[in-house]
């Protein structure tokens, strides 16, 4: 049976593994999986002898590591989630310039916060942009019922996310 859902690369680790653990050579493995050298499936199997499975999925693959840990993505998301005041803040609703503004120059903020940053923040805590130029949480939308508006959230948004 063939899965076609997993990603190729964790497909072709899995598979440098089971060759190794049938007695091929590393380079034998290397070549079964369509690489060239045996160095790397050495590498997987210290790995995988070290950490068990998860040494199959991939890592950061490059770049530079995040700067802002959980604290610092939590107090991202605690000042988008204030009410914007028209007056202090220059708007009616969030935009990343002006959250970027408000966390730079709030006491307990976060000077050098980029709007990048705050992005990709939001995106995985479930927020999308709009075209109406608002935030909105993934898989929550807002009903119109004979008693009022009705907010419906979805419970497979994250399994559908996946």
């Amino acid at each position: 049976m063939r899965m076609h859902s997993q990603r190729a690369d964790v497909v072709a680790r899995a598979k440098a593994l089971l060759a190794v653990a049938e007695g091929a050579s590393l380079i034998a493995a290397a070549q079964r999986v369509g690489r060239c050298s045996g160095r790397a499936v050495a590498q997987l199997v210290t790995r995988f002898n070290r950490e068990g499975l998860t040494a199959v999925q991939p890592r950061h693959g490059g770049g530079p590591p995040r700067q802002y840990q959980a604290g610092q993505q939590e107090r991202i998301l605690r000042e988008f989630q204030r009410t914007p005041d028209r007056e202090r803040d220059g708007t009616a609703t969030w935009s990343l310039s002006t959250l970027q503004r408000a966390l730079r120059q709030a006491p307990d903020g976060l000077p050098e916060v980029s709007t990048w940053t705050i992005l990709h923040t939001l995106w995985e805590a479930g927020y999308t942009w709009q075209q109406d130029r608002t935030w909105c949480q993934t898989g929550t939308v807002t009903r119109k019922g004979k008693g009022g508006p009705v907010q419906v959230t979805d419970p497979n948004t994250t399994p559908k996310k996946s």
